[in-house]
């Protein structure tokens, strides 16, 4: 989806780099030291889209700390907003790509991913950009603790099936299948903006948890 430019983007994040952390790399190890300066787990969401998902985690889980990472500048800006808005302390944010994420963090140190609703790439020639292409995983097993679990949402069939078939190979177990998630009513689930308007068409929803 093209995204709208926001002259204003460039300024906002200068002015809020405590919140939407420039220069990730220097925490790599350290998050929970130097950033949240507490010894929760963390939880990192790699594509915050507006960052609905995040901050309504982070609202429901104050137990828990929290990263999001999405490249697009004009769509970080927005996710900031709300977390500013709604003065949420456990969750900062990074401008950066999620082909960088083993630059990030360091072996271990987080406890869950999540990818909601992620580009499926689907031509074959893009298959190495999917988040769920056997590099990525590579370097999801590589931060996430041991039995740490990632956990995904998408309304792509095909990029779900995809995905399965990708964590199984990858040696992972899938402790949760969903393949339409909102065909009953799920007043506590936590849902994304495109979530809402995947639903309101009709569309089926499917979710899964793997650990390692």
């Amino acid at each position: 989806m093209r995204q709208r430019n926001k002259p204003w983007a460039d300024e906002f994040l200068n002015e809020n780099d405590h919140i939407i952390l420039k220069d990730p790399s220097q925490y790599k190890g350290k998050w929970k030291r130097d950033v949240f300066q507490n010894d929760r787990p963390i939880h990192v969401e790699v594509g915050v889209g507006k960052g609905q998902f995040i901050t309504e985690k982070a609202k429901r889980h104050p137990d828990v700390n929290f990263l999001g990472i999405e490249l697009a500048k004009s769509i970080i800006v927005t996710a900031g907003e709300k977390v500013l808005s709604q003065a949420i302390e456990n969750v900062y944010l990074m401008q950066e790509n999620a082909q960088d994420i083993l630059g990030f963090f360091s072996e271990g140190e987080i406890a869950a991913l999540y990818l909601n609703f992620s580009d499926p790439w689907p031509k074959n020639r893009h298959e190495k950009r999917r988040l769920t292409f056997h590099t990525f995983l590579d370097k999801y097993r590589h931060i996430l603790q041991a039995k740490g679990k990632i956990m995904m949402k998408t309304d792509n069939a095909s990029f779900f099936e995809y995905s399965l078939v990708s964590f199984s190979k990858a040696g992972m177990i899938l402790e949760e299948v969903d393949l339409d998630l909102h065909q009953t009513p799920k007043p506590n689930e936590v849902m994304t903006e495109y979530e809402e308007r995947f639903i309101r068409k009709g569309n089926p929803i499917y979710r899964c948890t793997v650990r390692l």
